[in-house]
């Protein structure tokens, strides 16, 4: 059943869970002003736009390198140096803002770089959990990570929206101390975090090597390919659906109120979400769940369609987080708990780098839809493209038999026993 209590006497994961949850919000307030600040300093939309994609290629251009790095070396180390150095970068900002300096070139170099530093951390802290929380609390950890995320996704808008009314620089020195803290909590795990070590005589691979030995692992199994293609093409025709929608009701004249009702909607839902999330993850067969989440935003878009409202939309969009975090943390708790701890670490990079590569094209799908279907049109062709990708779980077996949480952890609990035996 779910542990809660049980994580709670995890003093090393709850210094995990409540250092990134207070630099999650850190960043949602800046990653909310960096834009703003940008259109304020240049007057320029793509300016704009900009401040916030070069924080993405930084994330990108990371995770790769991040996960051998993650399998090579100590991840608390990895850890506190991103916090640390997320410290610097945003007290920069600050000072800069105090000075009466700060300018768009310091704006895109800081955001660049604190995107490098998040997706430098990403792979650490995955191997970290598998780490410091038991087999049988993985699926509750995911669920709380999911619901700080949405915590932070609720929080950081209107707090940094309000900071930078104050004083634009304000936002940061908020995210500068916010890292300060995870980079102390952090100092409190006492979980040993390096890596495997090598057998006696083993050279250490090339990095290209070991890029490749992630990669390999994922790609040559049915369970990880499938899951890698159906995360991609989600995160593509998902989020190009919630962009058409947010597009028609701003060109309907919607207020930047209920505008906001949305976001504020999907945050609630996705905490509430969470919260239940272990529940439903340890009564259901975790490879029918994921069928299910798969197909669950389907009977959303004919009202999506139908009535161009934020509150259906907010409505839509509640159901379906309501859901998403325990599919989520389901799947990805089986993910990490069959992936082998020497490879954890770039396996995630790597499939985090190939879902995240396509999400630059969905604002471009979107548009496209819009412009060539109309409002109503795209909605529904964009279904249609949610449904053949919900094809991807449903199609595969590997995916399907996966069974629920219990079982396959007695499994893995089995298998490793015959390991050590056979040893």
């Amino acid at each position: 059943m779910p542990s809660y209590r049980h994580l709670a006497r995890n003093r090393d994961f709850t210094a995990l869970w409540v250092s990134q949850t207070v630099s999650s919000l850190g960043s949602r307030m800046s990653m909310f002003v960096f834009p703003l600040l940008a259109y304020a300093l240049t007057g320029s939309t793509v300016m704009a736009a900009l401040a916030e994609t070069v924080h993405l290629l930084g994330l990108a251009g990371t995770l790769l390198p991040a996960g051998v790095l993650a399998d090579r070396v100590d991840r608390l180390r990895v850890m506190r140096f991103s916090s640390g150095t997320g410290v610097l970068l945003y007290a920069s900002l600050a000072v800069a803002g105090v000075a009466g300096h700060l300018g768009l070139a310091h704006l895109l170099v800081v955001s660049f770089l604190t995107g490098a530093c998040a997706g430098l951390f990403a792979p650490a802290e995955t191997s970290a959990v598998r780490s410091v929380v038991d087999t049988e609390d993985l699926t509750t950890a995911l669920s709380q990570n999911q619901a700080r995320e949405h915590v932070a996704g609720l929080l950081g808008a209107p707090v940094g929206g309000a900071l930078y009314a104050v004083a634009r620089w304000l936002p940061f020195a908020a995210d500068a101390a916010s890292y300060a803290v995870s980079w102390l909590l952090l100092g409190r795990i006492r979980t040993d975090l390096s890596p495997v070590p090598l057998a006696p005589g083993e050279a250490r691979p090339r990095v290209r090597d070991d890029l490749r030995a992630g990669a390999g692992f994922v790609l040559s199994r049915p369970f990880f390919r499938t899951m890698l293609v159906w995360s991609a093409l989600t995160n593509l025709a998902v989020n190009a659906l919630f962009f058409v929608a947010v597009l028609r009701l701003i060109a309907a004249g919607v207020d930047p109120v209920h505008l906001g009702l949305v976001e504020t909607a999907a945050g609630a839902a996705g905490i509430l979400g969470a919260i239940i999330a272990p529940w439903i993850i340890e009564g259901v067969a975790t490879g029918r769940l994921t069928v299910v989440i798969a197909w669950s935003f389907l009977p959303l878009l004919v009202p999506m369609a139908l009535w161009n409202s934020p509150v259906v939309v907010a409505g839509a969009l509640a159901i379906v987080l309501l859901l998403n975090p325990a599919g989520n943390a389901g799947i990805g708790a089986y993910r990490i708990a069959v992936t082998p701890r020497d490879l954890l670490g770039r396996t995630q990079s790597f499939s985090q780098f190939a879902s995240m590569s396509v999400m630059p094209l969905a604002p471009v799908l979107a548009g496209l839809a819009l412009t060539l279907l109309g409002g109503e049109g795209a909605v529904l062709a964009l279904g249609v493209l949610v449904a053949v990708v919900a094809l991807v779980p449903t199609l595969s077996r590997t995916v399907r038999s996966v069974p629920r949480p219990a079982v396959w952890r007695a499994e893995l609990a089995d298998a490793e026993a015959d390991a050590l035996v056979t040893v």
